[in-house]
């Protein structure tokens, strides 16, 4: 990052509001009225705020992929690589997880992609599951699979119901299965070890190699960055 972008990012984030904003979509994108009330702050000054942090491209905005009335905020990190000299990703936190569970509504593309990919980087167990699973897993994703050399970890899609279990860190994928709330019910007896959301496009609504492959590389950044952050806890100390 040059000079003048630094000093524009820096200026970004140099207000308690915007790097609380920047500490909340690190873990996943985030709609505003989630970050309304995650932060308590008012429409117009979180309006404000993110507009500052659009400026410099350290956050962007989408629609819901589910809810057309919803947008998504996503923190692109790339963007704080380099503000200064010291940065280093050891000292990021690291959160001590039994597996990673991710969802979609038919457990039929990018979750099951997202768990794929997961196996290529960690030990750190895995599975997927749906909130609505379909009849079998989306021909564009098993394509997508083998041309990025990807063994898929379920043969068919399988049902959220019963898979959640305690330790379990959770990663909705899908929007409709995120504004479903099924996955991160405040009411479920299952102590989950974290909850995040990846707002990412429904390939299968397209249909084209294109649009799952751009599934592919929006999950895959996802994955490489989420990795390092968590470790494997036996399930025995989880009690």
């Amino acid at each position: 990052m040059d000079f003048d972008a630094r000093v524009a990012a820096l200026a970004a984030l140099a207000d308690p509001a915007r790097l609380r904003i920047v500490d909340v979509l690190d873990a996943g994108d985030a709609s505003p009225g989630e970050l309304r009330t995650q932060l308590g702050l008012p429409s117009n000054l979180l309006a404000h705020h993110l507009k500052v942090l659009e400026q410099v491209a350290i956050v962007s905005r989408h629609r819901s992929h589910a809810d057309r009335r919803r947008t998504y905020l996503r923190l692109h990190r790339e963007r704080l690589v380099g503000l200064l000299p010291a940065a280093s990703a050891q000292g990021t936190e690291v959160a001590s997880v039994e597996r990673v569970v991710f969802v979609c509504t038919a457990n039929s593309a990018r979750s099951q992609l997202a768990a794929a990919l997961w196996q290529q980087v960690s030990p750190i167990p895995v599975a997927s599951g749906g909130t609505h699973p379909g009849p079998a897993i989306a021909p564009g994703a098993v394509s997508a699979a083998r041309r990025h050399g990807l063994r898929l970890v379920q043969e068919r899609p399988q049902s959220l119901d019963g898979l959640l279990r305690d330790g379990d860190y959770v990663v909705t994928v899908c929007d409709a299965a995120h504004e479903d709330t099924y996955a991160t019910d405040d009411k479920t007896p299952i102590r989950l070890a974290g909850v995040s959301h990846w707002s990412v496009p429904d390939p299968v609504a397209v249909g084209t190699d294109a649009a799952f492959d751009a599934a592919y590389d929006d999950i895959a950044g996802r994955v490489a960055d989420l990795a390092p952050r968590l470790s494997s806890q036996p399930a025995a100390d989880a009690s």
